[in-house]
Protein backbone atom coordinates (compact mmCIF):
# COMPACT_ATOMS: atom_id res chain seq x y z
CA UNK A 1 0.00 0.00 0.00
CA UNK A 2 2.88 2.59 0.69
CA UNK A 3 4.59 1.88 -2.75
CA UNK A 4 0.91 2.28 -4.48
CA UNK A 5 0.36 5.42 -2.16
CA UNK A 6 3.82 7.24 -3.04
CA UNK A 7 3.46 6.13 -6.86
CA UNK A 8 0.13 8.20 -6.81
CA UNK A 9 1.94 11.16 -4.94
CA UNK A 10 4.41 11.26 -7.29
CA UNK A 11 1.64 11.36 -10.04
CA UNK A 12 0.43 14.13 -8.26
CA UNK A 13 -2.50 12.01 -7.38
CA UNK A 14 -4.49 12.41 -3.99
CA UNK A 15 -4.79 8.45 -2.22
CA UNK A 16 -7.48 7.06 -1.23
CA UNK A 17 -8.31 8.82 2.16
CA UNK A 18 -8.56 5.54 3.86
CA UNK A 19 -5.74 6.50 6.86
CA UNK A 20 -2.02 5.16 6.64
CA UNK A 21 0.25 3.17 8.50
CA UNK A 22 3.31 4.51 10.14
CA UNK A 23 6.08 6.13 8.40
CA UNK A 24 8.87 3.36 8.59
CA UNK A 25 12.49 4.57 8.01
CA UNK A 26 15.49 2.06 8.43
CA UNK A 27 18.53 4.07 9.94
CA UNK A 28 22.03 3.33 7.90
CA UNK A 29 23.58 4.54 11.15
CA UNK A 30 23.68 5.08 14.55
CA UNK A 31 24.24 8.66 13.49
CA UNK A 32 21.69 8.81 10.84
CA UNK A 33 20.18 12.41 11.15
CA UNK A 34 17.25 13.18 8.96
CA UNK A 35 14.19 10.52 7.51
CA UNK A 36 11.75 11.05 4.58
CA UNK A 37 11.67 13.44 2.21
CA UNK A 38 9.22 16.01 0.89
CA UNK A 39 6.51 14.98 -1.67
CA UNK A 40 4.05 17.33 -3.63
CA UNK A 41 0.49 16.50 -4.47
CA UNK A 42 -2.04 18.29 -6.32
CA UNK A 43 -5.30 18.65 -4.39
CA UNK A 44 -8.93 17.63 -5.65
CA UNK A 45 -11.83 19.84 -5.48
CA UNK A 46 -13.21 18.28 -2.87
CA UNK A 47 -10.21 17.86 -0.39
CA UNK A 48 -9.33 19.63 2.81
CA UNK A 49 -6.09 19.66 4.84
CA UNK A 50 -7.59 17.28 7.45
CA UNK A 51 -8.38 15.11 4.43
CA UNK A 52 -4.89 14.66 3.50
CA UNK A 53 -3.20 15.13 6.58
CA UNK A 54 -5.41 12.33 7.49
CA UNK A 55 -4.81 10.01 4.06
CA UNK A 56 -0.81 10.72 4.16
CA UNK A 57 -0.15 9.98 7.96
CA UNK A 58 0.17 13.76 9.26
CA UNK A 59 -0.99 15.88 11.68
CA UNK A 60 -3.75 18.66 10.76
CA UNK A 61 -1.24 21.48 12.07
CA UNK A 62 2.14 20.32 10.21
CA UNK A 63 0.24 20.12 7.37
CA UNK A 64 -1.55 23.55 7.59
CA UNK A 65 2.05 25.18 8.43
CA UNK A 66 3.61 23.24 6.07
CA UNK A 67 1.43 24.88 3.09
CA UNK A 68 1.08 28.83 4.46
CA UNK A 69 -1.64 30.42 2.64
CA UNK A 70 -3.56 27.83 1.87
CA UNK A 71 -7.14 27.32 2.82
CA UNK A 72 -6.81 24.31 4.78
CA UNK A 73 -10.69 24.16 4.00
CA UNK A 74 -11.10 24.96 0.51
CA UNK A 75 -7.75 24.42 -1.05
CA UNK A 76 -8.98 24.38 -4.26
CA UNK A 77 -8.24 21.81 -7.29
CA UNK A 78 -5.14 21.58 -8.20
CA UNK A 79 -3.06 23.60 -5.78
CA UNK A 80 -0.04 22.03 -4.98
CA UNK A 81 0.27 20.38 -1.63
CA UNK A 82 3.22 19.83 0.01
CA UNK A 83 3.75 16.73 2.68
CA UNK A 84 6.07 17.60 5.12
CA UNK A 85 7.36 13.82 5.12
CA UNK A 86 11.31 15.05 5.84
CA UNK A 87 11.84 15.05 9.53
CA UNK A 88 15.11 15.64 11.48
CA UNK A 89 14.90 13.06 14.46
CA UNK A 90 15.14 14.70 18.04
CA UNK A 91 17.69 15.21 19.67
CA UNK A 92 16.62 12.48 22.38
CA UNK A 93 18.00 8.75 23.20
CA UNK A 94 17.07 6.55 20.44
CA UNK A 95 15.44 4.27 22.78
CA UNK A 96 11.18 3.62 22.90
CA UNK A 97 9.14 6.23 22.43
CA UNK A 98 9.90 9.89 21.93
CA UNK A 99 7.57 12.97 21.90
CA UNK A 100 8.67 16.13 20.46
CA UNK A 101 5.50 18.39 21.76
CA UNK A 102 6.14 21.56 19.19
CA UNK A 103 6.06 19.19 16.15
CA UNK A 104 2.75 16.56 17.35
CA UNK A 105 5.06 14.22 16.45
CA UNK A 106 6.20 10.47 18.02
CA UNK A 107 9.10 8.71 17.15
CA UNK A 108 9.34 5.28 17.87
CA UNK A 109 12.58 2.82 18.11
CA UNK A 110 12.46 -1.06 18.47
CA UNK A 111 14.39 -2.74 20.39
CA UNK A 112 17.36 -4.25 18.69
CA UNK A 113 16.44 -2.68 15.19
CA UNK A 114 17.94 -0.30 13.17
CA UNK A 115 14.49 1.70 12.39
CA UNK A 116 12.44 4.43 13.08
CA UNK A 117 8.66 5.22 12.80
CA UNK A 118 6.45 8.25 13.18
CA UNK A 119 3.36 8.60 13.75
CA UNK A 120 1.31 12.13 14.63
CA UNK A 121 -0.40 12.64 17.70
CA UNK A 122 -2.53 14.71 19.48
CA UNK A 123 -1.38 16.59 22.97
CA UNK A 124 -2.79 18.40 25.74
CA UNK A 125 -4.52 21.76 25.07
CA UNK A 126 -5.62 25.07 27.17
CA UNK A 127 -5.27 23.95 30.87
CA UNK A 128 -4.13 20.34 30.71
CA UNK A 129 -0.78 20.75 29.48
CA UNK A 130 1.36 17.33 28.65
CA UNK A 131 4.30 16.81 30.80
CA UNK A 132 7.85 16.98 29.61
CA UNK A 133 11.03 14.42 31.06
CA UNK A 134 11.73 10.28 31.01
CA UNK A 135 9.05 7.88 32.37
CA UNK A 136 8.04 4.57 30.86
CA UNK A 137 5.08 2.48 29.84
CA UNK A 138 3.99 1.00 33.20
CA UNK A 139 0.59 -0.78 31.79
CA UNK A 140 -1.57 -1.31 28.66
CA UNK A 141 -4.82 -2.70 28.03
CA UNK A 142 -6.86 -3.29 24.97
CA UNK A 143 -10.64 -2.47 24.63
CA UNK A 144 -10.34 -0.47 27.77
CA UNK A 145 -13.00 1.42 29.51
CA UNK A 146 -12.30 4.90 30.43
CA UNK A 147 -13.11 6.13 33.66
CA UNK A 148 -13.48 9.86 33.77
CA UNK A 149 -11.74 11.88 36.86
CA UNK A 150 -14.06 14.00 38.51
CA UNK A 151 -12.28 16.95 37.21
CA UNK A 152 -13.32 16.10 33.54
CA UNK A 153 -16.75 15.38 34.47
CA UNK A 154 -16.78 18.93 36.18
CA UNK A 155 -15.97 20.22 32.89
CA UNK A 156 -18.24 18.28 30.66
CA UNK A 157 -21.50 19.26 33.38
CA UNK A 158 -20.53 23.11 33.00
CA UNK A 159 -21.27 22.59 29.37
CA UNK A 160 -24.44 20.52 30.00
CA UNK A 161 -22.98 17.42 28.84
CA UNK A 162 -23.04 14.59 32.36
CA UNK A 163 -20.51 12.00 31.79
CA UNK A 164 -21.00 8.57 32.96
CA UNK A 165 -18.62 7.28 35.61
CA UNK A 166 -17.82 4.48 33.33
CA UNK A 167 -17.53 4.72 29.82
CA UNK A 168 -17.36 0.94 28.33
CA UNK A 169 -15.12 -0.05 25.13
CA UNK A 170 -16.97 0.57 21.90
CA UNK A 171 -17.58 3.77 19.45
CA UNK A 172 -18.59 5.87 22.35
CA UNK A 173 -15.45 5.39 24.21
CA UNK A 174 -12.47 8.53 23.62
CA UNK A 175 -9.52 5.82 24.76
CA UNK A 176 -10.03 4.00 21.66
CA UNK A 177 -9.15 0.32 20.98
CA UNK A 178 -5.84 0.47 22.98
CA UNK A 179 -4.16 2.69 25.54
CA UNK A 180 -0.92 2.73 27.42
CA UNK A 181 -0.52 4.37 30.83
CA UNK A 182 2.40 6.22 31.44
CA UNK A 183 4.14 5.67 34.61
CA UNK A 184 2.68 9.44 35.13
CA UNK A 185 -0.07 9.67 36.80
CA UNK A 186 -3.16 10.20 34.62
CA UNK A 187 -1.05 10.33 31.03
CA UNK A 188 -2.13 7.93 28.41
CA UNK A 189 -1.23 6.82 24.89
CA UNK A 190 -4.35 5.95 23.79
CA UNK A 191 -7.06 5.59 20.45
CA UNK A 192 -9.57 7.83 20.01
CA UNK A 193 -13.34 8.17 19.01
CA UNK A 194 -12.57 11.63 17.00
CA UNK A 195 -9.54 11.13 14.82
CA UNK A 196 -10.56 15.58 14.07
CA UNK A 197 -7.45 16.84 16.84
CA UNK A 198 -4.74 14.12 15.81
CA UNK A 199 -1.65 16.67 15.58
CA UNK A 200 -2.90 19.46 17.54
CA UNK A 201 -3.75 20.73 20.86
CA UNK A 202 -7.04 18.88 21.99
CA UNK A 203 -6.60 16.40 24.69
CA UNK A 204 -6.56 16.46 28.76
CA UNK A 205 -2.90 15.96 28.80
CA UNK A 206 -2.88 12.42 26.97
CA UNK A 207 -1.38 11.35 23.74
CA UNK A 208 -4.09 11.00 21.15
CA UNK A 209 -3.17 8.78 18.31
CA UNK A 210 -5.33 7.45 15.00
CA UNK A 211 -6.75 4.29 15.68
CA UNK A 212 -5.13 2.40 12.98
CA UNK A 213 -1.67 4.19 14.34
CA UNK A 214 -2.00 2.79 17.98
CA UNK A 215 -3.33 -0.86 16.50
CA UNK A 216 0.11 -0.60 15.09
CA UNK A 217 2.24 0.72 17.67
CA UNK A 218 0.66 -1.50 20.57
CA UNK A 219 2.10 -4.92 19.76
CA UNK A 220 5.84 -3.44 19.70
CA UNK A 221 6.03 -2.03 23.14
CA UNK A 222 6.26 -3.98 26.14
CA UNK A 223 5.90 -2.75 29.52
CA UNK A 224 8.67 -0.76 30.75
CA UNK A 225 9.27 0.71 27.30
CA UNK A 226 11.06 4.15 27.80
CA UNK A 227 9.29 7.27 26.86
CA UNK A 228 11.08 10.70 26.34
CA UNK A 229 8.76 13.36 26.15
CA UNK A 230 10.67 17.06 25.11
CA UNK A 231 10.22 20.39 23.50
CA UNK A 232 12.07 20.78 20.61
CA UNK A 233 10.93 23.68 17.99
CA UNK A 234 14.14 23.71 16.45
CA UNK A 235 16.07 20.98 14.61
CA UNK A 236 19.27 20.50 13.34
CA UNK A 237 20.67 17.72 11.28
CA UNK A 238 23.22 16.64 9.09
CA UNK A 239 22.86 14.97 5.66
CA UNK A 240 24.85 14.88 2.74
CA UNK A 241 27.38 16.63 4.27
CA UNK A 242 24.57 19.52 4.68
CA UNK A 243 23.61 21.15 7.86
CA UNK A 244 19.38 21.48 8.12
CA UNK A 245 17.26 23.35 10.78
CA UNK A 246 13.35 22.37 11.17
CA UNK A 247 11.42 25.00 13.22
CA UNK A 248 8.66 24.59 14.89
CA UNK A 249 5.80 26.79 16.37
CA UNK A 250 7.46 26.99 20.06
CA UNK A 251 5.12 25.81 23.16
CA UNK A 252 5.76 26.77 26.44
CA UNK A 253 5.13 25.03 29.35
CA UNK A 254 1.55 25.26 29.21
CA UNK A 255 1.47 24.20 26.02
CA UNK A 256 0.52 27.77 24.31
CA UNK A 257 2.32 28.95 21.33
CA UNK A 258 5.75 30.52 23.03
CA UNK A 259 6.34 34.39 23.13
CA UNK A 260 10.48 33.98 23.21
CA UNK A 261 12.52 35.25 21.64
CA UNK A 262 13.04 33.18 18.69
CA UNK A 263 16.33 34.53 17.65
CA UNK A 264 18.07 34.53 21.17
CA UNK A 265 17.00 31.00 20.89
CA UNK A 266 18.17 29.89 17.81
CA UNK A 267 21.25 31.40 18.36
CA UNK A 268 21.26 29.72 21.84
CA UNK A 269 20.79 26.40 20.27
CA UNK A 270 23.53 26.49 17.76
CA UNK A 271 26.29 27.77 20.30
CA UNK A 272 24.97 24.46 22.51
CA UNK A 273 25.12 22.32 19.09
CA UNK A 274 28.85 23.73 18.13
CA UNK A 275 30.16 20.44 17.66
CA UNK A 276 27.98 19.65 14.97
CA UNK A 277 27.84 23.23 13.10
CA UNK A 278 31.41 24.40 13.46
CA UNK A 279 32.50 23.32 10.06
CA UNK A 280 29.75 25.08 8.24
CA UNK A 281 29.23 28.50 7.18
CA UNK A 282 25.60 29.39 7.72
CA UNK A 283 23.00 31.54 5.87
CA UNK A 284 21.72 33.76 8.41
CA UNK A 285 19.03 35.18 6.23
CA UNK A 286 18.05 31.60 5.39
CA UNK A 287 17.96 30.97 9.14
CA UNK A 288 15.94 34.15 9.95
CA UNK A 289 13.12 33.31 7.03
CA UNK A 290 13.03 29.72 8.63
CA UNK A 291 12.55 30.96 12.36
CA UNK A 292 9.68 33.21 11.01
CA UNK A 293 7.59 31.18 8.85
CA UNK A 294 7.74 28.15 10.98
CA UNK A 295 7.15 25.61 8.36
CA UNK A 296 7.97 22.27 10.16
CA UNK A 297 10.06 21.34 6.85
CA UNK A 298 13.71 20.81 6.81
CA UNK A 299 15.85 23.27 4.87
CA UNK A 300 19.86 23.70 4.52
CA UNK A 301 21.23 26.43 6.43
CA UNK A 302 24.79 25.67 6.37
CA UNK A 303 27.11 24.44 3.85
CA UNK A 304 30.85 23.09 4.44
CA UNK A 305 33.68 26.08 4.36
CA UNK A 306 35.15 26.04 0.64
CA UNK A 307 32.18 25.32 -1.12
CA UNK A 308 30.43 29.15 -1.90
Amino acid sequence: MKLLQRWLVALGMAVPLCGVQAADYPLATSEQQLVGEVLVLKARYEDTLADLADAHGFGFNEIVAANPGVDPWLPGDGTAITLPGMHILPDAPREGIVINLPEYRMYFYPRDEQRVSTWPVGIGREGWSSPIGQTRVARKEANPSWYPPRSIREEHAAQGEILPAVVPPGPDNPMGPYKMNLALSGYVIHGTNKSFGIGMRVSHGCFRMNNQDVTELFPQVPVGTPVTIVNQPYKLGVMDGKLYLEVHTPLDEHGFPSVLDKQAAIQQLLQERNELVSGFRLDWQKIRDLVFAEEGVPEVIGEPYGQF
